[in-house]
């Protein structure tokens, strides 16, 4: 599959040391084991000038005191709070000045962030999706750009889980509602 560079953007979800490090509070050994594979498609987006975007998904203490229902906080526990070591990306993913990070404060990266206007300004059409979770926040992302017309394209061989079935799926339920499912190998951008 070849894609235009620039037309395209990678789009790097949630690879922060709270998922990814084993002192993560959420750590998920398939999380950790999708770095490489992040950071070898990000090279090749920058080498070939593609758009590269960090999500970081960021929680401010006080984030769910107020709410009815949704509270990540009693669900999965506090994790990546504002500020802390946690919510800082993996080291091995370090951003360029290029890039572009965004902070989320839900699953979804477009849920009330700058993401969506920023690919319009940028003229991108094509996101190549990798990160983790799979079928939590790699999965709503590329759900919510399905929605919104842009071609979402998850890849199977650099997404992290906490469970292999888990992964398996977010990759069947992306590719069978929304979007397509691919291997690095099978992405070129020319």
């Amino acid at each position: 599959m070849k894609l235009d560079p620039e037309e395209t953007a990678v789009v790097v979800v949630d690879m922060q040391n709270g998922f990814c490090h084993p002192d993560g509070s959420l750590y998920a050994p398939g999380s950790e084991a999708a770095i490489d594979p992040c950071a070898e498609l990000v090279s090749a987006a920058r080498e070939a000038g593609a758009s590269v975007v960090f999500t970081r998904d960021v929680h401010p203490p006080e984030q769910f005191e107020a709410n009815h229902y949704y509270d990540e906080f009693d669900r999965w526990g506090e994790h990546v709070v504002e500020g802390s070591w946690e919510a800082e990306i993996v080291e091995d993913l370090d951003p360029d000045a290029a890039d572009l990070v965004v902070e989320k404060h839900t699953y979804d990266a477009f849920y009330q962030t700058g993401l969506e206007g920023w690919l319009e300004r940028h003229g991108v059409d094509d996101l190549v999706i990798c990160g983790t979770l799979a079928n939590v926040c790699v999965l709503h992302t590329a759900a919510s750009a399905g929605l919104r017309d842009y071609r979402p394209i998850l890849l199977e061989d650099a997404v992290g889980a906490i469970e292999e079935d888990h992964r398996e799926y977010a990759l069947e339920h992306a590719k069978w509602l929304f979007g397509e499912v691919h291997s690095r190998s099978e992405i070129e951008f020319r």
